[in-house]
C-alpha cells in the first residue's frame, strides 16, 4: 500500500469526489472500495450517547431525591372525620353517667384523661358538679352532659406551649389561694401559668395563652346510660395544624387514665 501525503501522489479512489462533509467532521467509512459508502455520523453517535448516559444519571438522581423526599416527608396519617368512640372507665367497663356522677365530681384531685379523636390527643374528663355537701362546683355548664349536664371534657394540652398532663391538670377549689376570674376551680397548667374556665368552654381565665381549650363533644346514649365522644369544637389541638391530623385514630373506643397532677401555683 502506498502512503500519500508528504508529497506522494493520492491514490485514484480518494480523488475520484470532493469531500461531502466539513474538514474536521470525523466519519466512519467502509474499509474496501467495493463495499457500500454506509458513513456515520460520529457527531451525532456521541451526542447521543451523551443523552443516553444523561438519562441515566437523571433517572437516578431523580429516584435518589423522591427517595430523599419520602423520608423527609412523612406521609400524612389521621382521620377524615370526627368518629365516634365509647368512653370506658378505669377498670376497662363502659362509661356510663351513673358512674361518671357517682365517681367523679368538682373535689375529684386526680387527672383522669382519654385520648380522643387521635392517639396523641390526650383530654380531661371532668364531672364539675359539687360533691354531696358542698357549694363548689357547677351544673348545667357549656356543652356539659349527665343529669345536670356538669360532665364535660376539653383538651389535656395547654393551649400556649403544648404542655400536656398532668403538667397542666384541673385545680379544686382550696388547691390555690388565687381566684382567677373570680373562679374557685379550673384547668391551670404550671408550665407557664395559663388558666381555663371548665364552665365556659375552657375560655382562658389568665395567659399567656390566647386560644381556649378544644372541647370534646360528649353524647349521653340515655338508652344504657354510655358516654361517647363524637366532636371537638374551638380551636385544633395544640401541635397539629388540625385536629384530625397527626396520629392514627385511637379505634371504637377509649378508657380512661390516671395520673397523679403537677401543681403549682403560678398564675400569669
Amino acid at each position: 500500500m502506498t502512503a500519500f501525503g508528504m508529497g506522494a501522489a493520492c491514490p485514484s479512489p480518494c480523488t475520484a469526489a470532493a469531500l461531502s462533509f466539513p474538514v474536521g467532521q470525523l466519519h466512519r467509512v467502509a474499509a474496501t472500495p467495493s463495499s457500500e459508502p454506509g458513513e456515520v455520523d460520529e457527531t451525532k453517535r456521541n451526542v447521543l450517547k451523551l443523552l443516553v448516559a444523561a438519562g441515566v444519571v437523571g433517572a437516578a438522581g431523580g429516584g435518589l431525591v423522591a427517595g430523599s423526599l419520602q423520608y423527609a416527608q412523612p406521609p400524612t396519617v389521621g382521620l377524615s372525620s370526627f368518629p365516634r368512640v365509647q368512653l370506658l372507665d378505669l377498670d376497662g367497663t363502659p362509661l356510663t353517667v351513673t358512674k361518671a356522677e357517682k365517681e367523679y365530681n368538682a373535689e375529684t384531685g386526680d387527672v383522669l384523661t382519654f385520648n380522643y379523636p387521635l392517639r396523641n390527643e390526650p383530654n380531661f374528663l371532668l364531672n364539675v358538679a359539687p360533691a354531696s355537701g358542698s357549694s363548689s362546683g357547677a351544673t348545667n355548664v357549656v356543652n356539659g352532659v349527665g343529669s345536670q349536664k356538669s360532665i364535660v371534657a376539653f383538651s389535656a394540652i395547654c393551649q400556649h406551649l403544648g404542655c400536656p398532663a398532668p403538667a397542666i391538670s384541673y385545680y379544686p377549689a382550696g388547691i390555690c389561694p388565687q381566684s382567677p376570674g373570680g373562679k374557685s376551680f379550673y384547668i391551670h397548667c404550671t408550665c407557664h401559668g395559663s388558666t381555663y374556665d371548665v364552665t365556659n368552654g375552657a375560655a382562658n381565665l389568665t395567659g399567656p395563652a390566647v386560644l381556649p381549650l378544644p372541647q370534646v363533644i360528649l353524647e349521653w346514649d340515655q338508652g344504657d346510660d354510655t358516654l361517647y365522644a363524637v366532636n371537638m369544637v374551638g380551636p385544633p389541638v395544640n401541635g397539629h395544624l388540625d385536629t384530625l391530623t397527626g396520629d392514627y385514630g385511637v379505634g371504637t373506643s377509649s378508657q380512661l387514665t390516671r395520673q397523679q397532677p403537677v401543681r403549682l401555683c403560678n398564675f400569669s
